[in-house]
């Protein structure tokens, strides 16, 4: 049993092993020899009353293409029932989710629409990104205005379902090729909401090339400058690293020296210079575990010019040829686009 997931279990026979993740009454399991698979399918099937599905092809949603080269995770089933149930099937396709000139705020003047069809519609959509982590920031943006939705809210969720229809078939690919290391990204768009001034943090973790974490969230403090806010936001990305540094423990890997790439100079020295520290006080303490980490190399800041920050797709809205590069580079790609 792992020990940082107990769901998962692991069984090695020499330099050959075997994978099982449980979900619920869901059972997938994987490993390097046909053997050791087929030994763990008749016993499961002579002690439990179960069914054979063979290869993985659908899992809670999930619609996963193998192939010699990788694998490949979408969506489109899903999408395409979900644009089904709020009528968008005929509606007109958009290059992105979100509007470079959107200024999504409480609209108290606006009209006020059915607030249950606006709460099935992100809760829809936040499913969605269990695999399109090009609409997250969109969909947790409007995730925002749940308690109080007006018309200029529903419009965007409508444009995310538009940007949808243009890209039923991305999903996010897994080269086989890949290196196995991690790396991450931090990003933060100071200041951006504009009802409290707090800022979005944005993180994505990758193992070798492949896109396996990301998170859009607003922070729970103003912040007051950009260092200040970046700093949160590689704290966060820090704390998501060293979660996947003691999960993949569970498999046999071992990681140290995680290189956590961020934009911001002022943020890097604040957590590498000590003489900084009085400049921060007002950081609340739970954000210096960064320094810590960074003090004893599990952490290693490095600057990334913001050309090839990845993060940013989480934080902000971006024009289409930004938007389509940073989309490509996180490794969500057309399903017929496999290479």
């Amino acid at each position: 049993m792992g020990k940082v997931d107990k769901t998962l279990f692991t069984l090695r026979d020499g330099i050959d092993f075997l994978l099982i993740q449980i979900y619920v009454d869901d059972i997938i399991f994987g490993g390097s020899s046909h053997h050791l698979v087929a030994k763990f399918s008749e016993t499961m099937s002579r002690e439990f009353e179960m069914s054979m599905m063979g290869e993985l092809t659908y899992f809670l949603g999930l619609q996963i293409k193998q192939t010699e080269e990788g694998i490949f995770m979408h969506q489109t089933k899903y999408s395409k029932d979900l644009l089904k149930k709020f009528d968008m099937v005929d509606c007109k396709s958009i290059a992105t989710p979100i509007s470079t000139t959107a200024t999504l705020g409480p609209d108290e003047d606006g009209e006020a629409v059915d607030q249950r069809e606006y709460r099935s519609m992100i809760g829809s959509l936040l499913y969605l990104t269990a695999s399109r982590p090009d609409i997250h920031f969109a969909v947790c943006l409007c995730a925002r205005f749940q308690a109080s939705p007006r018309t200029s809210h529903r419009q965007a969720v409508k444009r995310i379902l538009r940007y949808i229809k243009s890209t039923l078939e991305y999903g996010l690919w897994y080269s086989r090729s890949s290196i196995l290391s991690i790396r991450a990204f931090s990003d933060s768009d100071f200041a951006g909401c504009k009802i409290d001034r707090k800022s979005t943090s944005g993180s994505c973790h990758f193992l070798g090339t492949s896109l396996v974490s990301w998170s859009s969230r607003k922070q729970s403090s103003v912040a007051q400058s950009t260092a200040k806010a970046e700093y949160v936001a590689a704290s966060s990305a820090c704390s998501q690293a060293l979660w996947m540094i003691s999960t993949l423990r569970d498999y046999g890997l071992s990681f140290s020296s995680v290189p956590l790439l961020c934009d911001n100079t002022s943020a890097i020295n604040i957590a590498k210079n000590h003489v900084q520290h009085s400049r921060t006080k007002h950081i609340e303490i739970r954000y210096h575990f960064l320094r810590d980490n960074v003090e004893k190399g599990t952490i290693v800041l490095e600057f990334v010019e913001s050309e090839r920050q990845l993060a940013d797709i989480l934080t902000k809205p971006l024009d289409r040829s930004r938007f389509e590069f940073l989309r490509a580079e996180l490794g969500v790609i057309h399903l017929y686009g496999l290479s």
